[in-house]
């Protein structure tokens, strides 16, 4: 059964072409509705629900502008998606584009410190290296500090060599040292010139017939490391051997801890540690490694008269201490007899207290200046 077609809902005149609000067209484009908003006034168009209607207007081959300004056509097919536009009357502001012109993406400043910057701070530490004439790329002092009689020449005669020299505030020192103890003076200076094992070995058999070099195994804490090369050096050591790898080096922290001991005491890095302690043996140097348990007694061990020779100490990592691959290339292994119930030491106490014996019985301590500064 043919269904009857349905009637021409739309409105026409006489001549056969469609009404808006009651104009012809006359084969012009629709005409052009603007939406005025008071001011103060935003005002969103967005889709217009259709009313429901019984009947559908047939399709018309020009489209039609409804009261609200919005343009229609009767196939949906041909009908394109309709965003919504929100009117406003703040003006838009355009998304940024970042570039590297932007502040957002600068390049640091000469006054930034990157992660492999070094920096040395505390009054000792920076004392030490301008007594040596040190070269210090840049001096951050506060202004009490700067014309300080400690260290007024010592900052002129470091500008006169070509550092730079800026007087900062204590926060700025915070800043540039992480929160760090720096008693109102920082420098940044060249990374640390470690030393080859040969030179080492060289120079400590040419500072004495019975030199005495420290080895460590695996230390990460920086402050033990430090404490370490201090008391060493305090007690005249010929200097020191650490790996490479799995091992904290010489860095701010430790050169802080260190108060200045390291601008006299040398510091070899090696690949291979059983291969560095090979080395000394074929120097003629007798290895001692410092062990919690199942070593001699200290004080029991001659490290003086005709048994004597150059020593070399190995100390272990603060948790695991020696690995047993270092203990098979030591050629003694020593402890510190302990009566408490604490069972173990400081790996920087015990690397010191085996220090004072060696040379207690070698009779080559002086005077000592118990020093507690806050340093």
């Amino acid at each position: 059964m043919k269904k009857p077609s349905r009637p021409n809902l739309q409105r026409k005149h006489s001549d056969n072409k469609p009404l808006i609000k009651g104009r012809h067209l006359e084969g012009k484009s629709a005409p052009r509705i603007e939406i005025k908003s008071r001011p103060g006034e935003n005002i969103s168009v967005g889709p217009v629900k259709r009313s429901p209607s019984t009947a559908k207007p047939q399709e018309s081959p020009m489209p039609i502008v409804s009261k609200k300004g919005i343009v229609k056509t009767n196939n949906h097919k041909d009908r394109p998606e309709r965003a919504i536009v929100k009117v406003s009357n703040q003006p838009e502001i355009p998304e940024k584009s970042h570039t590297r012109n932007d502040r957002s993406f600068e390049e640091p400043s000469s006054e930034t410190l990157e992660e492999e910057t070094e920096l040395i701070y505390g009054r000792h530490s920076l004392q030490a290296a301008l007594e040596k004439e040190r070269t210090l790329n840049r001096i951050w002092v506060t202004p009490q500090l700067r014309y300080d009689p400690r260290f007024h020449s010592l900052l002129n005669q470091a500008k006169a060599n070509g550092s730079i020299i800026d007087e900062v505030d204590f926060r700025r020192l915070d800043q540039i040292t992480d929160r760090a103890i720096h008693q109102g003076i920082a420098a940044q200076v060249a990374a640390y010139d470690y030393k080859d094992l040969s030179q080492l070995i060289a120079k400590a058999k040419s500072a004495c017939e019975q030199p005495v070099i420290v080895v460590a195994e695996g230390l990460n804490d920086p402050h033990n490391l430090g404490a370490i090369i201090r008391t060493a050096e305090a007690l005249g050591s010929q200097g020191m051997v650490i790996p490479q790898r799995r091992a904290v080096g010489i860095t701010a922290t430790v050169r802080k801890v260190a108060a200045g001991a390291l601008e006299n005491f040398p510091v070899a890095r090696v690949v291979n540690l059983s291969r560095a302690l090979e080395e000394l043996k074929a120097a003629g140097f007798w290895i001692y490694g410092a062990a919690s348990k199942d070593g001699k007694p200290l004080h029991t061990v001659q490290f003086s008269g005709k048994l004597a020779r150059p020593v070399v100490l190995v100390v272990g990592s603060e948790g695991d201490g020696l690995s047993l691959l270092i203990q098979r290339c030591c050629d003694e292994l020593v402890s510190i007899p302990l009566k408490g119930n604490t069972p173990s030491l400081n790996v920087s106490v015990a690397t010191g207290m085996a220090l004072y014996e060696i040379y207690r019985q070698r009779g080559q301590l002086g005077f000592t200046l118990i020093h507690n500064s806050g340093d």
